[in-house]
């Protein structure tokens, strides 16, 4: 795992991910001149994405995805110590890259304030 410094340059909520058919939040990372996008939290959305029987997923399993990205974003705020989510734009934060992939683990995800 390699840790890496640098600061958040965009917040999007909203559709992206997997041919823009997900409703979620990603934001984009700076990292000494490299940068990357991340989806935070995401499930299909309902305006473009049908639950139908050939689906592995349900939609009750996409209600829980919102009320988790819901819960996420709350978090996210909470941690850092701000009350709107375009005020995540320029934070600072510490992420942490898998060695063999070099993708962004989500879940290591810290802000230093």
């Amino acid at each position: 795992m390699n840790k890496e410094l640098g600061k958040i340059t965009k917040v999007e909520l909203g559709l992206g991910g997997y041919q823009d058919c997900q409703f979620g939040l990603f934001l984009t990372f700076d990292f000494k001149g490299a940068g990357c996008t991340a989806s935070i939290v995401s499930s299909w959305d309902s305006a473009t994405m049908e639950c139908s029987e050939s689906c592995q997923w349900t939609e009750k399993d996409r209600s829980e995805s919102h009320d988790m990205l819901c819960r996420k974003i709350s978090e996210l705020l909470r941690d850092a110590k701000i009350s709107h989510i375009g005020d995540l734009k320029g934070k600072p934060i510490e992420a942490t890259f898998n060695s063999k992939t070099g993708g962004l683990d989500k879940y290591m995800l810290k802000y230093i304030i």
